[in-house]
């Protein structure tokens, strides 16, 4: 798997760690668990002092960590299948919603035809196949360059941008 933060691919520095799995031996490496590891030894992780991220899968909710989101650097988001599009609206929630600033990844079954989608979503990172160049990435990023609505990405909306232009025009 490649990784692709802020739009560029860029080397991994986080672990995911299994609930089974000891944590790494570097104190400052960042480590990804599963929620219920999370929720079992949130103490114990919070206290070794290295940066922490929590995997959710499709299922489970952000809400679920919402109260510990200032504990957290890393947010990691399932996409099990191509249909099944849960983690577009968790991505929405913790920025949102929450206001969730640290990194929001898309786990699992990222779509190249999907990436557009999951930037203005919320995400920020991807995880994508080997398969996946940079060229193939700025192709499905810049695929649109207006939206109708707005999202989490804060990129203005068709309509606003005609106001502006309109608002312009008239004091010219």
């Amino acid at each position: 798997m490649q990784l692709i933060k802020d739009g560029a691919f860029i080397a991994d520095p986080w672990t995911h760690v299994g609930d089974e799995d000891a944590l790494p031996g570097a104190p400052d490496a960042g480590v990804i668990v599963s929620l219920e590891r999370w929720q079992r030894e949130s103490n114990e992780l919070i206290a070794s002092g290295r940066p922490l991220g929590v995997q959710l899968k499709s299922g489970q909710d952000p809400s679920e960590i919402a109260r510990d989101l200032e504990k957290l650097a890393l947010v990691g988001l399932e996409f099990p299948a191509y249909r099944n599009g849960r983690a577009y609206s968790y991505a929405s929630l913790l920025r949102q919603r929450y206001g969730f600033k640290g990194e929001v990844r898309a786990v699992g079954n990222v779509l190249r035809d999907q990436f557009l989608y999951m930037i203005r979503c919320g995400f920020d990172a991807l995880e994508v196949t080997d398969n996946i160049t940079p060229a193939i990435y700025a192709e499905m990023i810049g695929e649109f360059t207006h939206s109708y609505q707005t999202a989490a990405d804060d990129r203005p909306a068709v309509m606003s941008l005609r106001q502006r232009l309109a608002a312009k025009n008239a004091a010219d």
